[in-house]
């Protein structure tokens, strides 16, 4: 096995043992060429040894790893037959890399212990079959983002909270390698022309990345990791995301077709609500998603997906979801559930919504309610239709029904933090009603958000159209609550 994916040797002849290459740094002499120990070398001082050497002999020994990895991932380069290895089985690939890594070790006169070496074959796995340093991370169901500035810091997102973690790249090459094999892979580049990118790994995680000299300490990586699991309603009420009523106001909602926006900052959770709503769509109906990145995760039959594309390196190729927009109206959807919307698509969007495609969802960026409305009414304007204010509002009114907001808060929790009806005109001006809040009343000792759930007191604007579909609610569930 070990000649089927290593390279066949330009000469005949066994090549020099190569030096270790944390021999150069630290003075080390191999094992195979240390003289016979004649005379005993001068003591040093004991005191100052004894204090340095915990933290010293760490720092030597993560070194002593990252410069023989280094080593050792030319060495596979040089060896591999990377043609072969995309028909390699992963346990082939690791026996491969272990019969290498012994023999340049003996060659380097490097002893390792078995965690040693068995990190050692698991990281050279990585480099060449996975992301690097990354793996680690993207194994690790705790982590929700990962975040990385330049080579030698990188962060991590747990429970809503960031984190600095002991995992680093050798150096800014390493980590413009690892950059470049995620964007390579789907067809696309990042380069100082071109000094940013979007790109979808292969388990479904959102990237981006930035690199020199637009980044300029370092490439500045970000990673949403994909959730595996596909969460439910009662599954986010389960974890405190919303209230049993709350739930049943949405189900309602969803059944009866009404057009949702959810709305909420970066890491609020848009996508996991949007995703939990779009679960209560009846799985006779047929649904398109468009989306940039495509993360929705939606468990009915007949769902068609569409992702946008960017331009190639002639400049053209590109496909907006505007683009997808427009092509999906004419596809027979039952709804249209666009990932985000943020931009020109704003209007197809609004269109589809009144003419026809009740029940359509979309996120958008907003802190409120009334700031959605207002990032919508800007986002018109920004597309550079010529219509007056209040027939933009108009427009907006008719469309959307329920503004869902969701918000990360201090302590690092996701909840839903409001649901609005959007009810039609007053004058110039959108009228909105909220029908439930989260009631924040202080911080426990540990900074940890205390609150309620609560109902506004008012009857929802669209009790009579539950009624009609047959999805009528108690009116119990709209009547105020105190903590």
């Amino acid at each position: 096995m070990f000649s089927r994916y290593k390279k066949m040797p330009h000469s005949p002849g066994e090549s020099a043992p190569r030096p270790d290459p944390v021999a150069a740094e630290t003075g080390a002499i191999p094992a195979a060429a240390a003289p016979s120990p004649a005379v005993a070398p001068p003591a040093r001082a004991p005191k100052i040894a004894a204090r340095a050497e915990p933290v010293d002999k760490e720092k030597r020994r993560r070194e002593r790893l990252s410069d023989i990895k280094v080593s050792l991932h030319k060495e596979l380069l040089d060896n591999l037959n990377l043609s072969a290895l995309e028909q390699a089985s992963d346990q082939d690939l690791k026996a491969e890399i272990q019969a290498i890594v012994s023999e340049s070790l003996g060659e380097m006169g490097v002893v390792l212990n078995r965690d040693e070496r068995a990190s050692l074959i698991q990281d050279l796995f990585d480099e060449v079959k996975g992301l690097g340093p990354l793996e680690t991370l993207l194994k690790d169901d705790t982590v929700n983002d990962i975040l990385v500035n330049g080579p030698q810091q990188i962060f991590v997102e747990r429970d809503g909270r960031l984190q600095l973690t002991d995992v680093t790249f050798k150096d800014e090459r390493h980590l413009l390698r690892i950059i470049d094999k995620i964007v390579s892979a789907v067809g696309r580049r990042v380069d100082e022309s071109n000094p940013y990118v979007d790109a979808r790994l292969s388990d479904g995680s959102r990237f981006n990345a930035m690199v020199p000299p637009i980044a300029v300490d370092g490439s500045l990586v970000s990673i949403r990791k994909f959730k595996k699991e596909k969460l439910g309603i009662e599954d986010l009420v389960r974890f405190g995301g919303f209230t049993e009523d709350m739930a049943r106001y949405l189900r309602a909602a969803v059944s009866t077709r009404l057009n949702i926006v959810v709305s909420g900052g970066t890491g609020s959770g848009k996508t996991t609500t949007l995703n939990a709503l779009s679960s209560l769509i009846d799985n006779s109906e047929r649904i398109l998603t468009i989306e940039d990145t495509a993360e929705l995760q939606l468990q009915q039959t007949h769902v068609g997906r569409m992702e946008s594309r960017p331009a190639n390196v002639e400049g053209k190729g590109a496909v907006t979801q505007r683009d997808c927009l427009k092509n999906a109206l004419r596809m027979r959807p039952d709804r249209i559930i666009v990932g985000e919307t943020r931009g020109e698509e704003v209007i197809d969007m609004l269109q589809a919504m009144n003419t026809g495609h009740d029940g359509s969802m979309t996120t958008i960026h907003a802190n409120s309610a009334r700031d959605g409305v207002s990032r919508l009414e800007n986002m018109v304007a920004l597309a550079g239709i010529e219509m007056p204010l209040k027939a933009v509002r108009a427009q907006i009114a008719s469309a959307v029904h329920l503004i869902v907001q969701v918000s990360r808060l201090q302590d690092g929790s996701r909840r839903m933090t409001s649901i609005t009806e959007v009810t039609g005109m007053e004058g110039d001006v959108i009228s909105m009603q909220e029908v439930f809040r989260f009631q924040r009343t202080g911080l426990t000792p540990d900074n940890m958000i205390v609150g309620h759930f609560t109902a506004t007191g008012v009857r929802s604007h669209f009790s009579e159209r539950f009624r009609m579909w047959g999805c009528d609610l108690p009116p119990e569930i709209f009547a105020a609550t105190s903590g």
